[in-house]
């Protein structure tokens, strides 16, 4: 479970940002909309958390953010280090380190791992774990600009080879992830978090369709809650099967983003099956609407999350989806008996009719993002504006009453 996710210095953020899921005081929805913790200093946790801004404000960056954060944990930032971008409008901040830290629940136990890098170099990383109230510092690593090389600090808690993963890291490698690899035992469960438990979509990692189908796929069962998935959808799917022998060919398409999700899914020849009284059709996945087609493959990465648990977060979730749709989607996350795992989910969106279903979505559920204007990105809670209990959020956020919303100006602001 996430508890918080902290970012500074990293594209539009410049100052430290925090997105809390630890859920406020307030009893509304608790039973449904929270998971409890069993720890005091964070209770109740929420299930899912919405962001709402304008185009260009910066809340796709958050998902970038801590996106970028698990591919360097799992070493798929390759030096030079490209999409590393700090704040660059001011030159103080463009040449300071960009910041990254996640608070999590693993195993009962509250951990704290965050670190701090440029494209050259890890500058400072550590974990800590909360066993008691006080918390152990694990292991905190400082790069000593002096002496031009890295200082390790480690708890007696840290059992293994630590002088050996110390001498094994490279200045631009992460401790933690080095440790994994050479073999700790106590390190691995804090990677496989991010590595396992932690799904985060943008535009530069969109839905990989092949493997969010191959599992559900493979088995009966799994085939048929796939055509539960998709039937709050009306789409009049009935069964999928998996042709191999046929595999597809390419239909001419003058849309280079099809012909690339066309040559992703190329090799398995999906057919749907549509009923209508007592015809039935069936059809390849292509003849399906493109609002059809991005719910199937949405679905084995929710599939897996709420089986497993983990965290699954999506830029522009209700792309090409009904707001209906969006919202059975959130409401998987609410229901025992499809969230067994307690998974969360979060997202971004531009829908404000999701706001006007007051059993969607708690105050301290939704979160706005604006740029001021030195164009760095804030990131607020809607509960710092108090809304009362009836209040009309979509409304109010409209009429920009919390901010976050576009100002119009020159050809778009003229009367």
């Amino acid at each position: 479970m996430l508890v918080e996710f902290r970012v500074k210095n990293f594209r539009s953020f410049r100052d430290e940002q925090v997105l809390s899921l630890v859920a406020s005081k307030d009893k509304t929805l608790l039973d449904t909309h929270t998971l409890p913790t069993g720890i005091k200093a964070a209770p109740h946790l929420l299930k899912s958390a919405v962001i709402y801004g304008a185009n260009a404000s910066g809340k796709s960056n958050l998902i970038k953010a801590l996106r970028y954060m698990r591919r360097v944990m799992l070493g798929l930032e390759n030096t030079p280090r490209s999409n590393l971008q700090p704040f660059r409008l001011d030159e103080e901040s463009s040449a300071q380190p960009s910041e990254f830290k996640v608070t999590f629940i693993l195993d009962g136990v509250r951990h704290q791992y965050g670190f701090a890098m440029t494209q050259q170099r890890i500058v400072t990383e550590r974990l800590l774990v909360y066993k008691t109230v006080k918390p152990q510092c694990w292991f905190d690593r400082r790069f000593d600009e002096s002496a031009g090389k890295d200082i390790y600090t480690f708890s007696p808690h840290l059992k293994g080879a630590k002088s050996v993963w110390e001498e094994a890291t490279r200045p631009d490698a992460l401790f933690l992830s080095t440790a994994k690899q050479l073999n700790s035992k106590a390190l691995k469960p804090v990677f496989d978090w991010f590595k396992l438990n932690l799904f985060a979509f943008d535009e530069y990692r969109p839905i990989n369709k092949q493997r969010s189908i191959k599992e559900l796929m493979q088995d009966e069962d799994e085939r048929r809650w796939l055509c539960d998935f998709l039937s709050p959808a009306d789409t009049g799917i009935t069964n999928i099967e998996v042709d191999k022998d046929h595999p597809i060919n390419n239909p001419i398409t003058t849309d280079s983003k099809e012909k690339i999700q066309i040559k992703e899914v190329e090799g398995q020849q999906l057919l749907f099956t549509h009923t209508a009284g007592q015809n039935q059709e069936v059809f390849n996945l292509w003849d399906e609407s493109s609002g059809t087609r991005r719910l199937f493959f949405l679905a084995g990465y929710v599939r897996k999350v709420l089986r497993r648990g983990g965290i699954f977060v999506m830029d522009e979730l209700d792309t090409s989806l009904h707001p209906h749709l969006v919202r059975e989607l959130v409401r998987l996350f609410y229901r025992p008996e499809t969230n067994a795992g307690g998974a969360q989910l979060i997202f971004t969106t531009h829908n404000t009719s999701l706001l006007e279903d007051d059993a969607l979505f708690r105050r301290d559920q939704i979160w706005l993002v604006e740029k001021k204007a030195d164009q760095s990105s804030t990131l607020y809670s809607l509960l710092e504006f108090s809304p009362r209990k009836n209040e009309a959020i979509g409304r109010g956020y409209l009429q920009g009453r919390y901010g976050a919303v576009p100002i119009f100006g020159g050809v778009l602001g003229d009367g």
